[in-house]
């Protein structure tokens, strides 16, 4: 009986507070926008998201915001930030798809409350269709491999969870972890260090190749899935850093070799294709095209390095592809030369309908997170012409980027907070590749969580379902000396 009462009490809550508000009485009005962190004012966002909890950016001694749906229901929330109850903040979301919650927050400052102009946050009609993200969060330091780790996060709430730390690895350095199409049953990453070696695997396990090799100019480094999963396409690089003598500037990382190599995961065969491993390029960044047919990579004329890094520039490039030998197909083309405009171009990311490829352009090299004039542009697939996406970049470093599996969300990485730190930003994108108004990955005191954290996010993608092979397995997986050997084809 008491189980049933308190599962009444709680469905009936929310629409008891849509009829009954504890609004504060006798407010002074003010007709400006409240100032609040995170900026969620015009924000697009998925029904079911994690609450858009937030801080007023000024002196109070408590707040009271109510958000109300254009198409029914209201919430509220009381105390130092804005603290939505999750479930209510659900069902508020469900039920004002494709309409729009109006905020209205009510500052108390000596004793008086003031009331601001309310705002709205758009609710898509576009469900996000995945269950969480995946991302490293490294720590700050240079010269070694500071606290660092693969983490999973879950969109509807603030529930993280690591995957592998390297305190478990002491000297290790975890690279990207690599889905197939945001599904986590194929995955891939790379371990730097002593106990260095490539994990791939899947639902039922994991293994780690032995990455090195004698016809190899490095480790198997940038990775993506083949869609049919029977391929991953890896760089090999040869990467080093410098630090900049400038206060503007701090570091520099460039490649002194790269290569595109194709790993057949079921043999552990390595196939070379000497179109994307010429003496005279630098190629990266290899990702396949959705229907599996097309290998897009970048390519920058191979310069003498560190001495000509400013001369490094890549373009956007592309090569057929066979996926039942694993070998690409003629002479790679140039498809946007962003040479040309004294620019480079990295990061290639095709959406998942065919459509678009986002992409990061800067002034040069391979390496664009320290670059604060990165910024993120779209190449349209059908018509051959890119643009920036103005409506997403700021001033600061704008860089990498993962689309959700239905197309229509984008997660990347931004220094706009305050150019040291990245950060997990959202958007909507539209149909014709227009993106809404970006949003900060919505955290549970979000000014408390971002001020106190020392790390930054990286590499960050969706995933469909979480990941749920234990910590402990690689972790005395990467400790053993025991690694497959890779064969050359």
């Amino acid at each position: 009986m008491k189980t049933l009462v308190k599962h009444i009490i709680t469905l009936a809550l929310p629409l008891l507070l849509a009829g009954c508000s504890h609004a504060p009485q006798n407010v002074r009005q003010d007709n400006s926008i409240p100032k609040i962190f995170p900026d969620y004012v015009g924000v697009t966002i998925p029904a079911g998201i994690a609450p858009l909890n937030f801080n007023y950016d000024g002196p109070s001694e408590s707040i009271f915001v109510e958000a109300r749906g254009s198409k029914g229901g209201s919430i509220e929330a009381e105390g130092d930030y804005a603290d939505f109850d999750i479930d209510q903040w659900h069902e508020l979301t469900n039920l004002n798809k494709g309409g729009k919650i109006i905020f209205t927050v009510n500052v108390k400052q000596n004793g008086e409350w003031t009331r601001y102009k309310s705002f709205d946050v758009n609710v898509s009609a576009d469900p996000i269709g995945e269950w969480g993200l995946t991302y490293r969060l490294v720590a700050p330091g240079y010269e070694v491999y500071g606290k660092m780790g693969l983490y999973q996060r879950e969109l509807a709430t603030f529930r993280q969870q690591a995957i592998i730390e390297n305190t478990s690895v002491p000297g290790a350095c975890m690279n990207c972890h690599t889905p197939n199409r945001t599904n986590p049953d194929n995955f891939t990453f790379h371990v730097r260090g002593s106990n260095g070696g490539t994990i791939i695997g899947g639902r039922d396990g994991f293994k780690i190749l032995n990455a090195k090799n004698d016809s190899l100019k490095g480790s198997l480094v940038y990775p993506y899935w083949h869609p049919s999963g029977r391929f991953i396409a890896y760089s090999t690089n040869k990467t080093h850093q410098s630090f900049h003598a400038v206060r503007s500037e701090r570091i520099e990382v460039f490649d002194q070799a790269s290569d595109i190599l194709i790993l057949n995961p079921t043999t552990n065969e390595i196939v070379l294709n000497p179109s994307v491993m010429t003496p005279e390029n630098y190629e990266n960044y290899p990702v396949f095209s959705p229907d599996g047919r097309t290998l897009y990579f970048v390519a920058s004329v191979a310069w003498d390095i560190p001495a000509n890094y400013k001369r490094i520039r890549y373009n956007l490039c592309k090569v057929g592809f066979d996926a039942r030998t694993g070998r690409t197909i003629g002479q790679p083309d140039t498809i946007f030369n962003a040479r040309l405009m004294g620019k480079s171009a990295t990061h290639p990311r095709p959406s998942y309908d065919g459509r678009f490829i986002i992409f990061t352009m800067a002034d040069y090299g391979v390496f664009p997170i320290w670059h604060n004039e990165a910024d993120q542009w779209l190449f349209d697939i059908r018509t051959g012409k890119a643009r920036p996406l103005t409506e997403i970049n700021s001033r600061a470093a704008d860089s990498f980027h993962n689309w959700s599996s239905n197309s229509r969300w984008l997660v990347f990485t931004s220094r706009r907070i305050d150019g040291y730190y990245t950060r997990l930003y959202l958007t909507h994108v539209n149909s014709d590749g227009t993106m809404s108004k970006p949003f900060l990955l919505p955290q549970k005191n979000p000014w408390e969580f971002y001020d106190r954290s020392l790390f930054s996010f990286n590499t960050p993608d969706f995933t469909s379902h979480p990941f749920n092979l234990k910590s402990r397995d690689f972790v005395r997986a990467i400790v053993s000396p025991e690694r497959i050997e890779t064969k050359i084809r």
